[in-house]
């Protein structure tokens, strides 16, 4: 029986990990399973545990006040060698490109204990954007034996960097979250979501926006919260939601801006259940999430992506996003075309979501049970 470590520390990473582990849960028979989160990200990793009922095994509750990249680094690191010391696994399997990604891989390698990476081959080949996450996930392509690339494009990627072997193209197991979390909210009450969302009048077209990525701290901040401003005012027929980053980079500039303006609703980081059910009721998505643009598709949403570059051009490609950066006029002008010229939405809204199907899960315990 082969002994698995999963790691990882923030709530995107706990979405695409949950389906996967909950899959590998249903083989004990082929393979021990231990969980590890970092807590990079406290309260918004444990509503996601709570939510897919997964119970972590080690705890390294790393996350302190005004955290910076090098305590993260440094006490990540020595934490996660702790845990593999201890618990020996034979493989180590992380997601993404998170620091906790970065030094779980980095830990493992120093044991020479093989690492699988979920979500392998993303590049935006600009190693400042995103920051620090393009380093992050181009590092560990180099030290994974094994590749979980989520399309073509990124199996292509790890190719260019001379990574050839144990590349598999699985999709993406976000997409394997969202169906699971639907079906989970689908067994509630849906009046409990309503009354949650007491503020929005739903018969009005939805904006679900989400932002704070780290490069666009300053300017290109205040531009993406002056142009939804200015939506905001003038369209009447539309309520904007944003939940916002707990970030002080990311609330100060918001509240400044945005507080006053009767049809724009900034409420707290919202549980995964109640933001996929406002995804499900959104007409647009704005963001600069990478999760999101693999997710809203799959619900017909059409994504304006509020960076200068991304990883997932794959969505753009196929119809489903467009980049619209941090510009002012392009944000504008992108989302009123979408509120006004029908023809245009329904292009993007049924376009083929690149991204997956809801079944990279059974995918990747198929493989791993033919090659450990």
């Amino acid at each position: 029986m082969k002994k698995i470590l999963f790691i990882f520390g923030t709530r995107p990473e706990a979405i695409k990990m949950s389906p996967l582990i909950k899959e590998f849960y249903e083989h004990k028979d082929k393979f021990e399973i231990k969980v590890c989160i970092t807590a990079q990200h406290r309260q918004m990793l444990d509503q996601i545990l709570d939510f897919f009922k997964i119970k972590p095994d080690f705890d390294l509750n790393l996350m302190k006040t005004d955290q910076t990249l090098f305590d993260i680094t440094s006490d990540g690191l020595l934490g996660v060698n702790k845990i593999i010391s201890n618990y020996k696994p034979d493989l180590v399997f992380v997601q993404g490109d998170t620091t906790t990604v970065l030094v779980s891989t980095l830990a493992s390698y120093y044991h020479k204990i093989s690492v699988a990476h979920l979500e392998a081959g993303l590049r935006s080949n600009n190693k400042y954007s995103p920051f620090p996450e393009e380093i992050n996930r181009t590092l560990t392509g180099h030290i994974a034996d094994f590749h979980f690339a989520p399309t073509l494009k990124a199996k292509k990627n790890l190719n260019r960097e001379n990574i050839f072997k144990n590349i598999w193209v699985v999709g993406n197991t976000v997409i394997d979250a969202l169906f699971l979390g639907l079906d989970i909210i689908k067994s509630t009450k849906e009046n409990d979501y309503l009354d949650f969302f007491n503020f929005t009048d739903f018969s009005k077209k939805i904006i679900l926006v989400t932002g704070h990525r780290r490069e666009s701290f300053g300017k290109p901040f205040e531009n993406i919260c002056n142009a939804l401003k200015f939506i905001a005012e003038k369209n009447s027929d539309v309520e904007i939601i944003y939940p916002v980053h707990l970030n002080p980079n990311v609330q100060k500039t918001v509240k400044t801006i945005l507080k006053s303006i009767k049809n724009i609703h900034l409420i707290e980081p919202l549980d995964y259940p109640y933001l996929i059910y406002l995804m499900n009721r959104s007409y647009i998505v704005l963001t600069d999430s990478g999760g999101i643009q693999e997710e809203a598709p799959s619900l017909g949403k059409p994504v304006l992506v509020m960076r200068d570059v991304t990883e997932r051009m794959e969505g753009v490609k196929a119809g489903n996003a467009k980049l619209v950066g941090t510009n002012y006029d392009k944000i504008i002008k992108e989302t009123t075309l979408l509120l006004r010229n029908k023809k245009i939405y329904n292009k993007m809204s049924k376009a083929k979501n690149p991204y997956g199907d809801g079944m990279t899960s059974k995918k990747i315990v198929e493989i791993l049970s033919e090659v450990l």
